[in-house]
């Protein structure tokens, strides 16, 4: 009995810093570079993060984030939807108790492209890079996270020269679960 005592105490001990945190809210996205006529256009971003708190200053998290992007063309009624499922891999650097910095690499999985009813998946790359930077706050259990994903790949396929990149803001509210 002491033993299972013993094991139990130790594992709780040692994932004292492991976390899910469900989160959900919007972007503000656009496509830049050799593009005009880009205006933001508004969508979902949900998914969570699976975080470890190395000490009080650092942690790191990693996610699955469904995220609704893509941009308006000016004097256009509709806007290019290309979704994505992103893997954010973030460093979490807290400054004082509660407000973290964070950055870190990003890979995003394109779901969809579409025009109206244009599917447009031949036109789009199905891999993304970014790279997220960003802050946090944490009040008690609850997360306010805002980033800005810098993107650094051409996502326009058969583009030729032009380069077509993501650029997208984020904020969301999640909710820390211990385990």
């Amino acid at each position: 009995m002491l033993v299972v005592v013993a094991m139990m105490a130790t594992l709780s001990a040692s994932a004292q810093g492991m976390y899910i945190k469900p989160m959900v809210g919007a972007n503000l996205t656009k496509f830049v570079g050799d593009v005009s006529n880009q205006k933001f256009k508004v969508g979902l971003v949900a998914g969570a993060e699976f975080g470890y708190d190395v000490s009080e200053r650092f942690g790191l998290t990693a996610g699955l984030l469904y995220a609704m992007q893509g941009s308006k063309t000016k004097g256009a009624d509709n806007n290019t939807n290309v979704d994505y499922l992103n893997i954010p891999v973030l460093a979490n650097v807290y400054i004082v108790p509660g407000l973290a910095i964070k950055a870190g690499p990003q890979i995003g999985i394109r779901t969809r492209a579409k025009y109206d009813d244009i599917d447009l998946k031949d036109d789009f790359k199905a891999i993304d890079f970014s790279i997220p930077v960003g802050l946090s706050y944490e009040i008690s259990d609850f997360v306010i996270d805002a980033r800005y994903n810098i993107g650094i790949s051409n996502i326009a396929k058969d583009s030729g020269d032009d380069k077509i990149r993501n650029s997208v803001f984020q904020l969301t509210l999640g909710y820390k679960i211990p385990f």
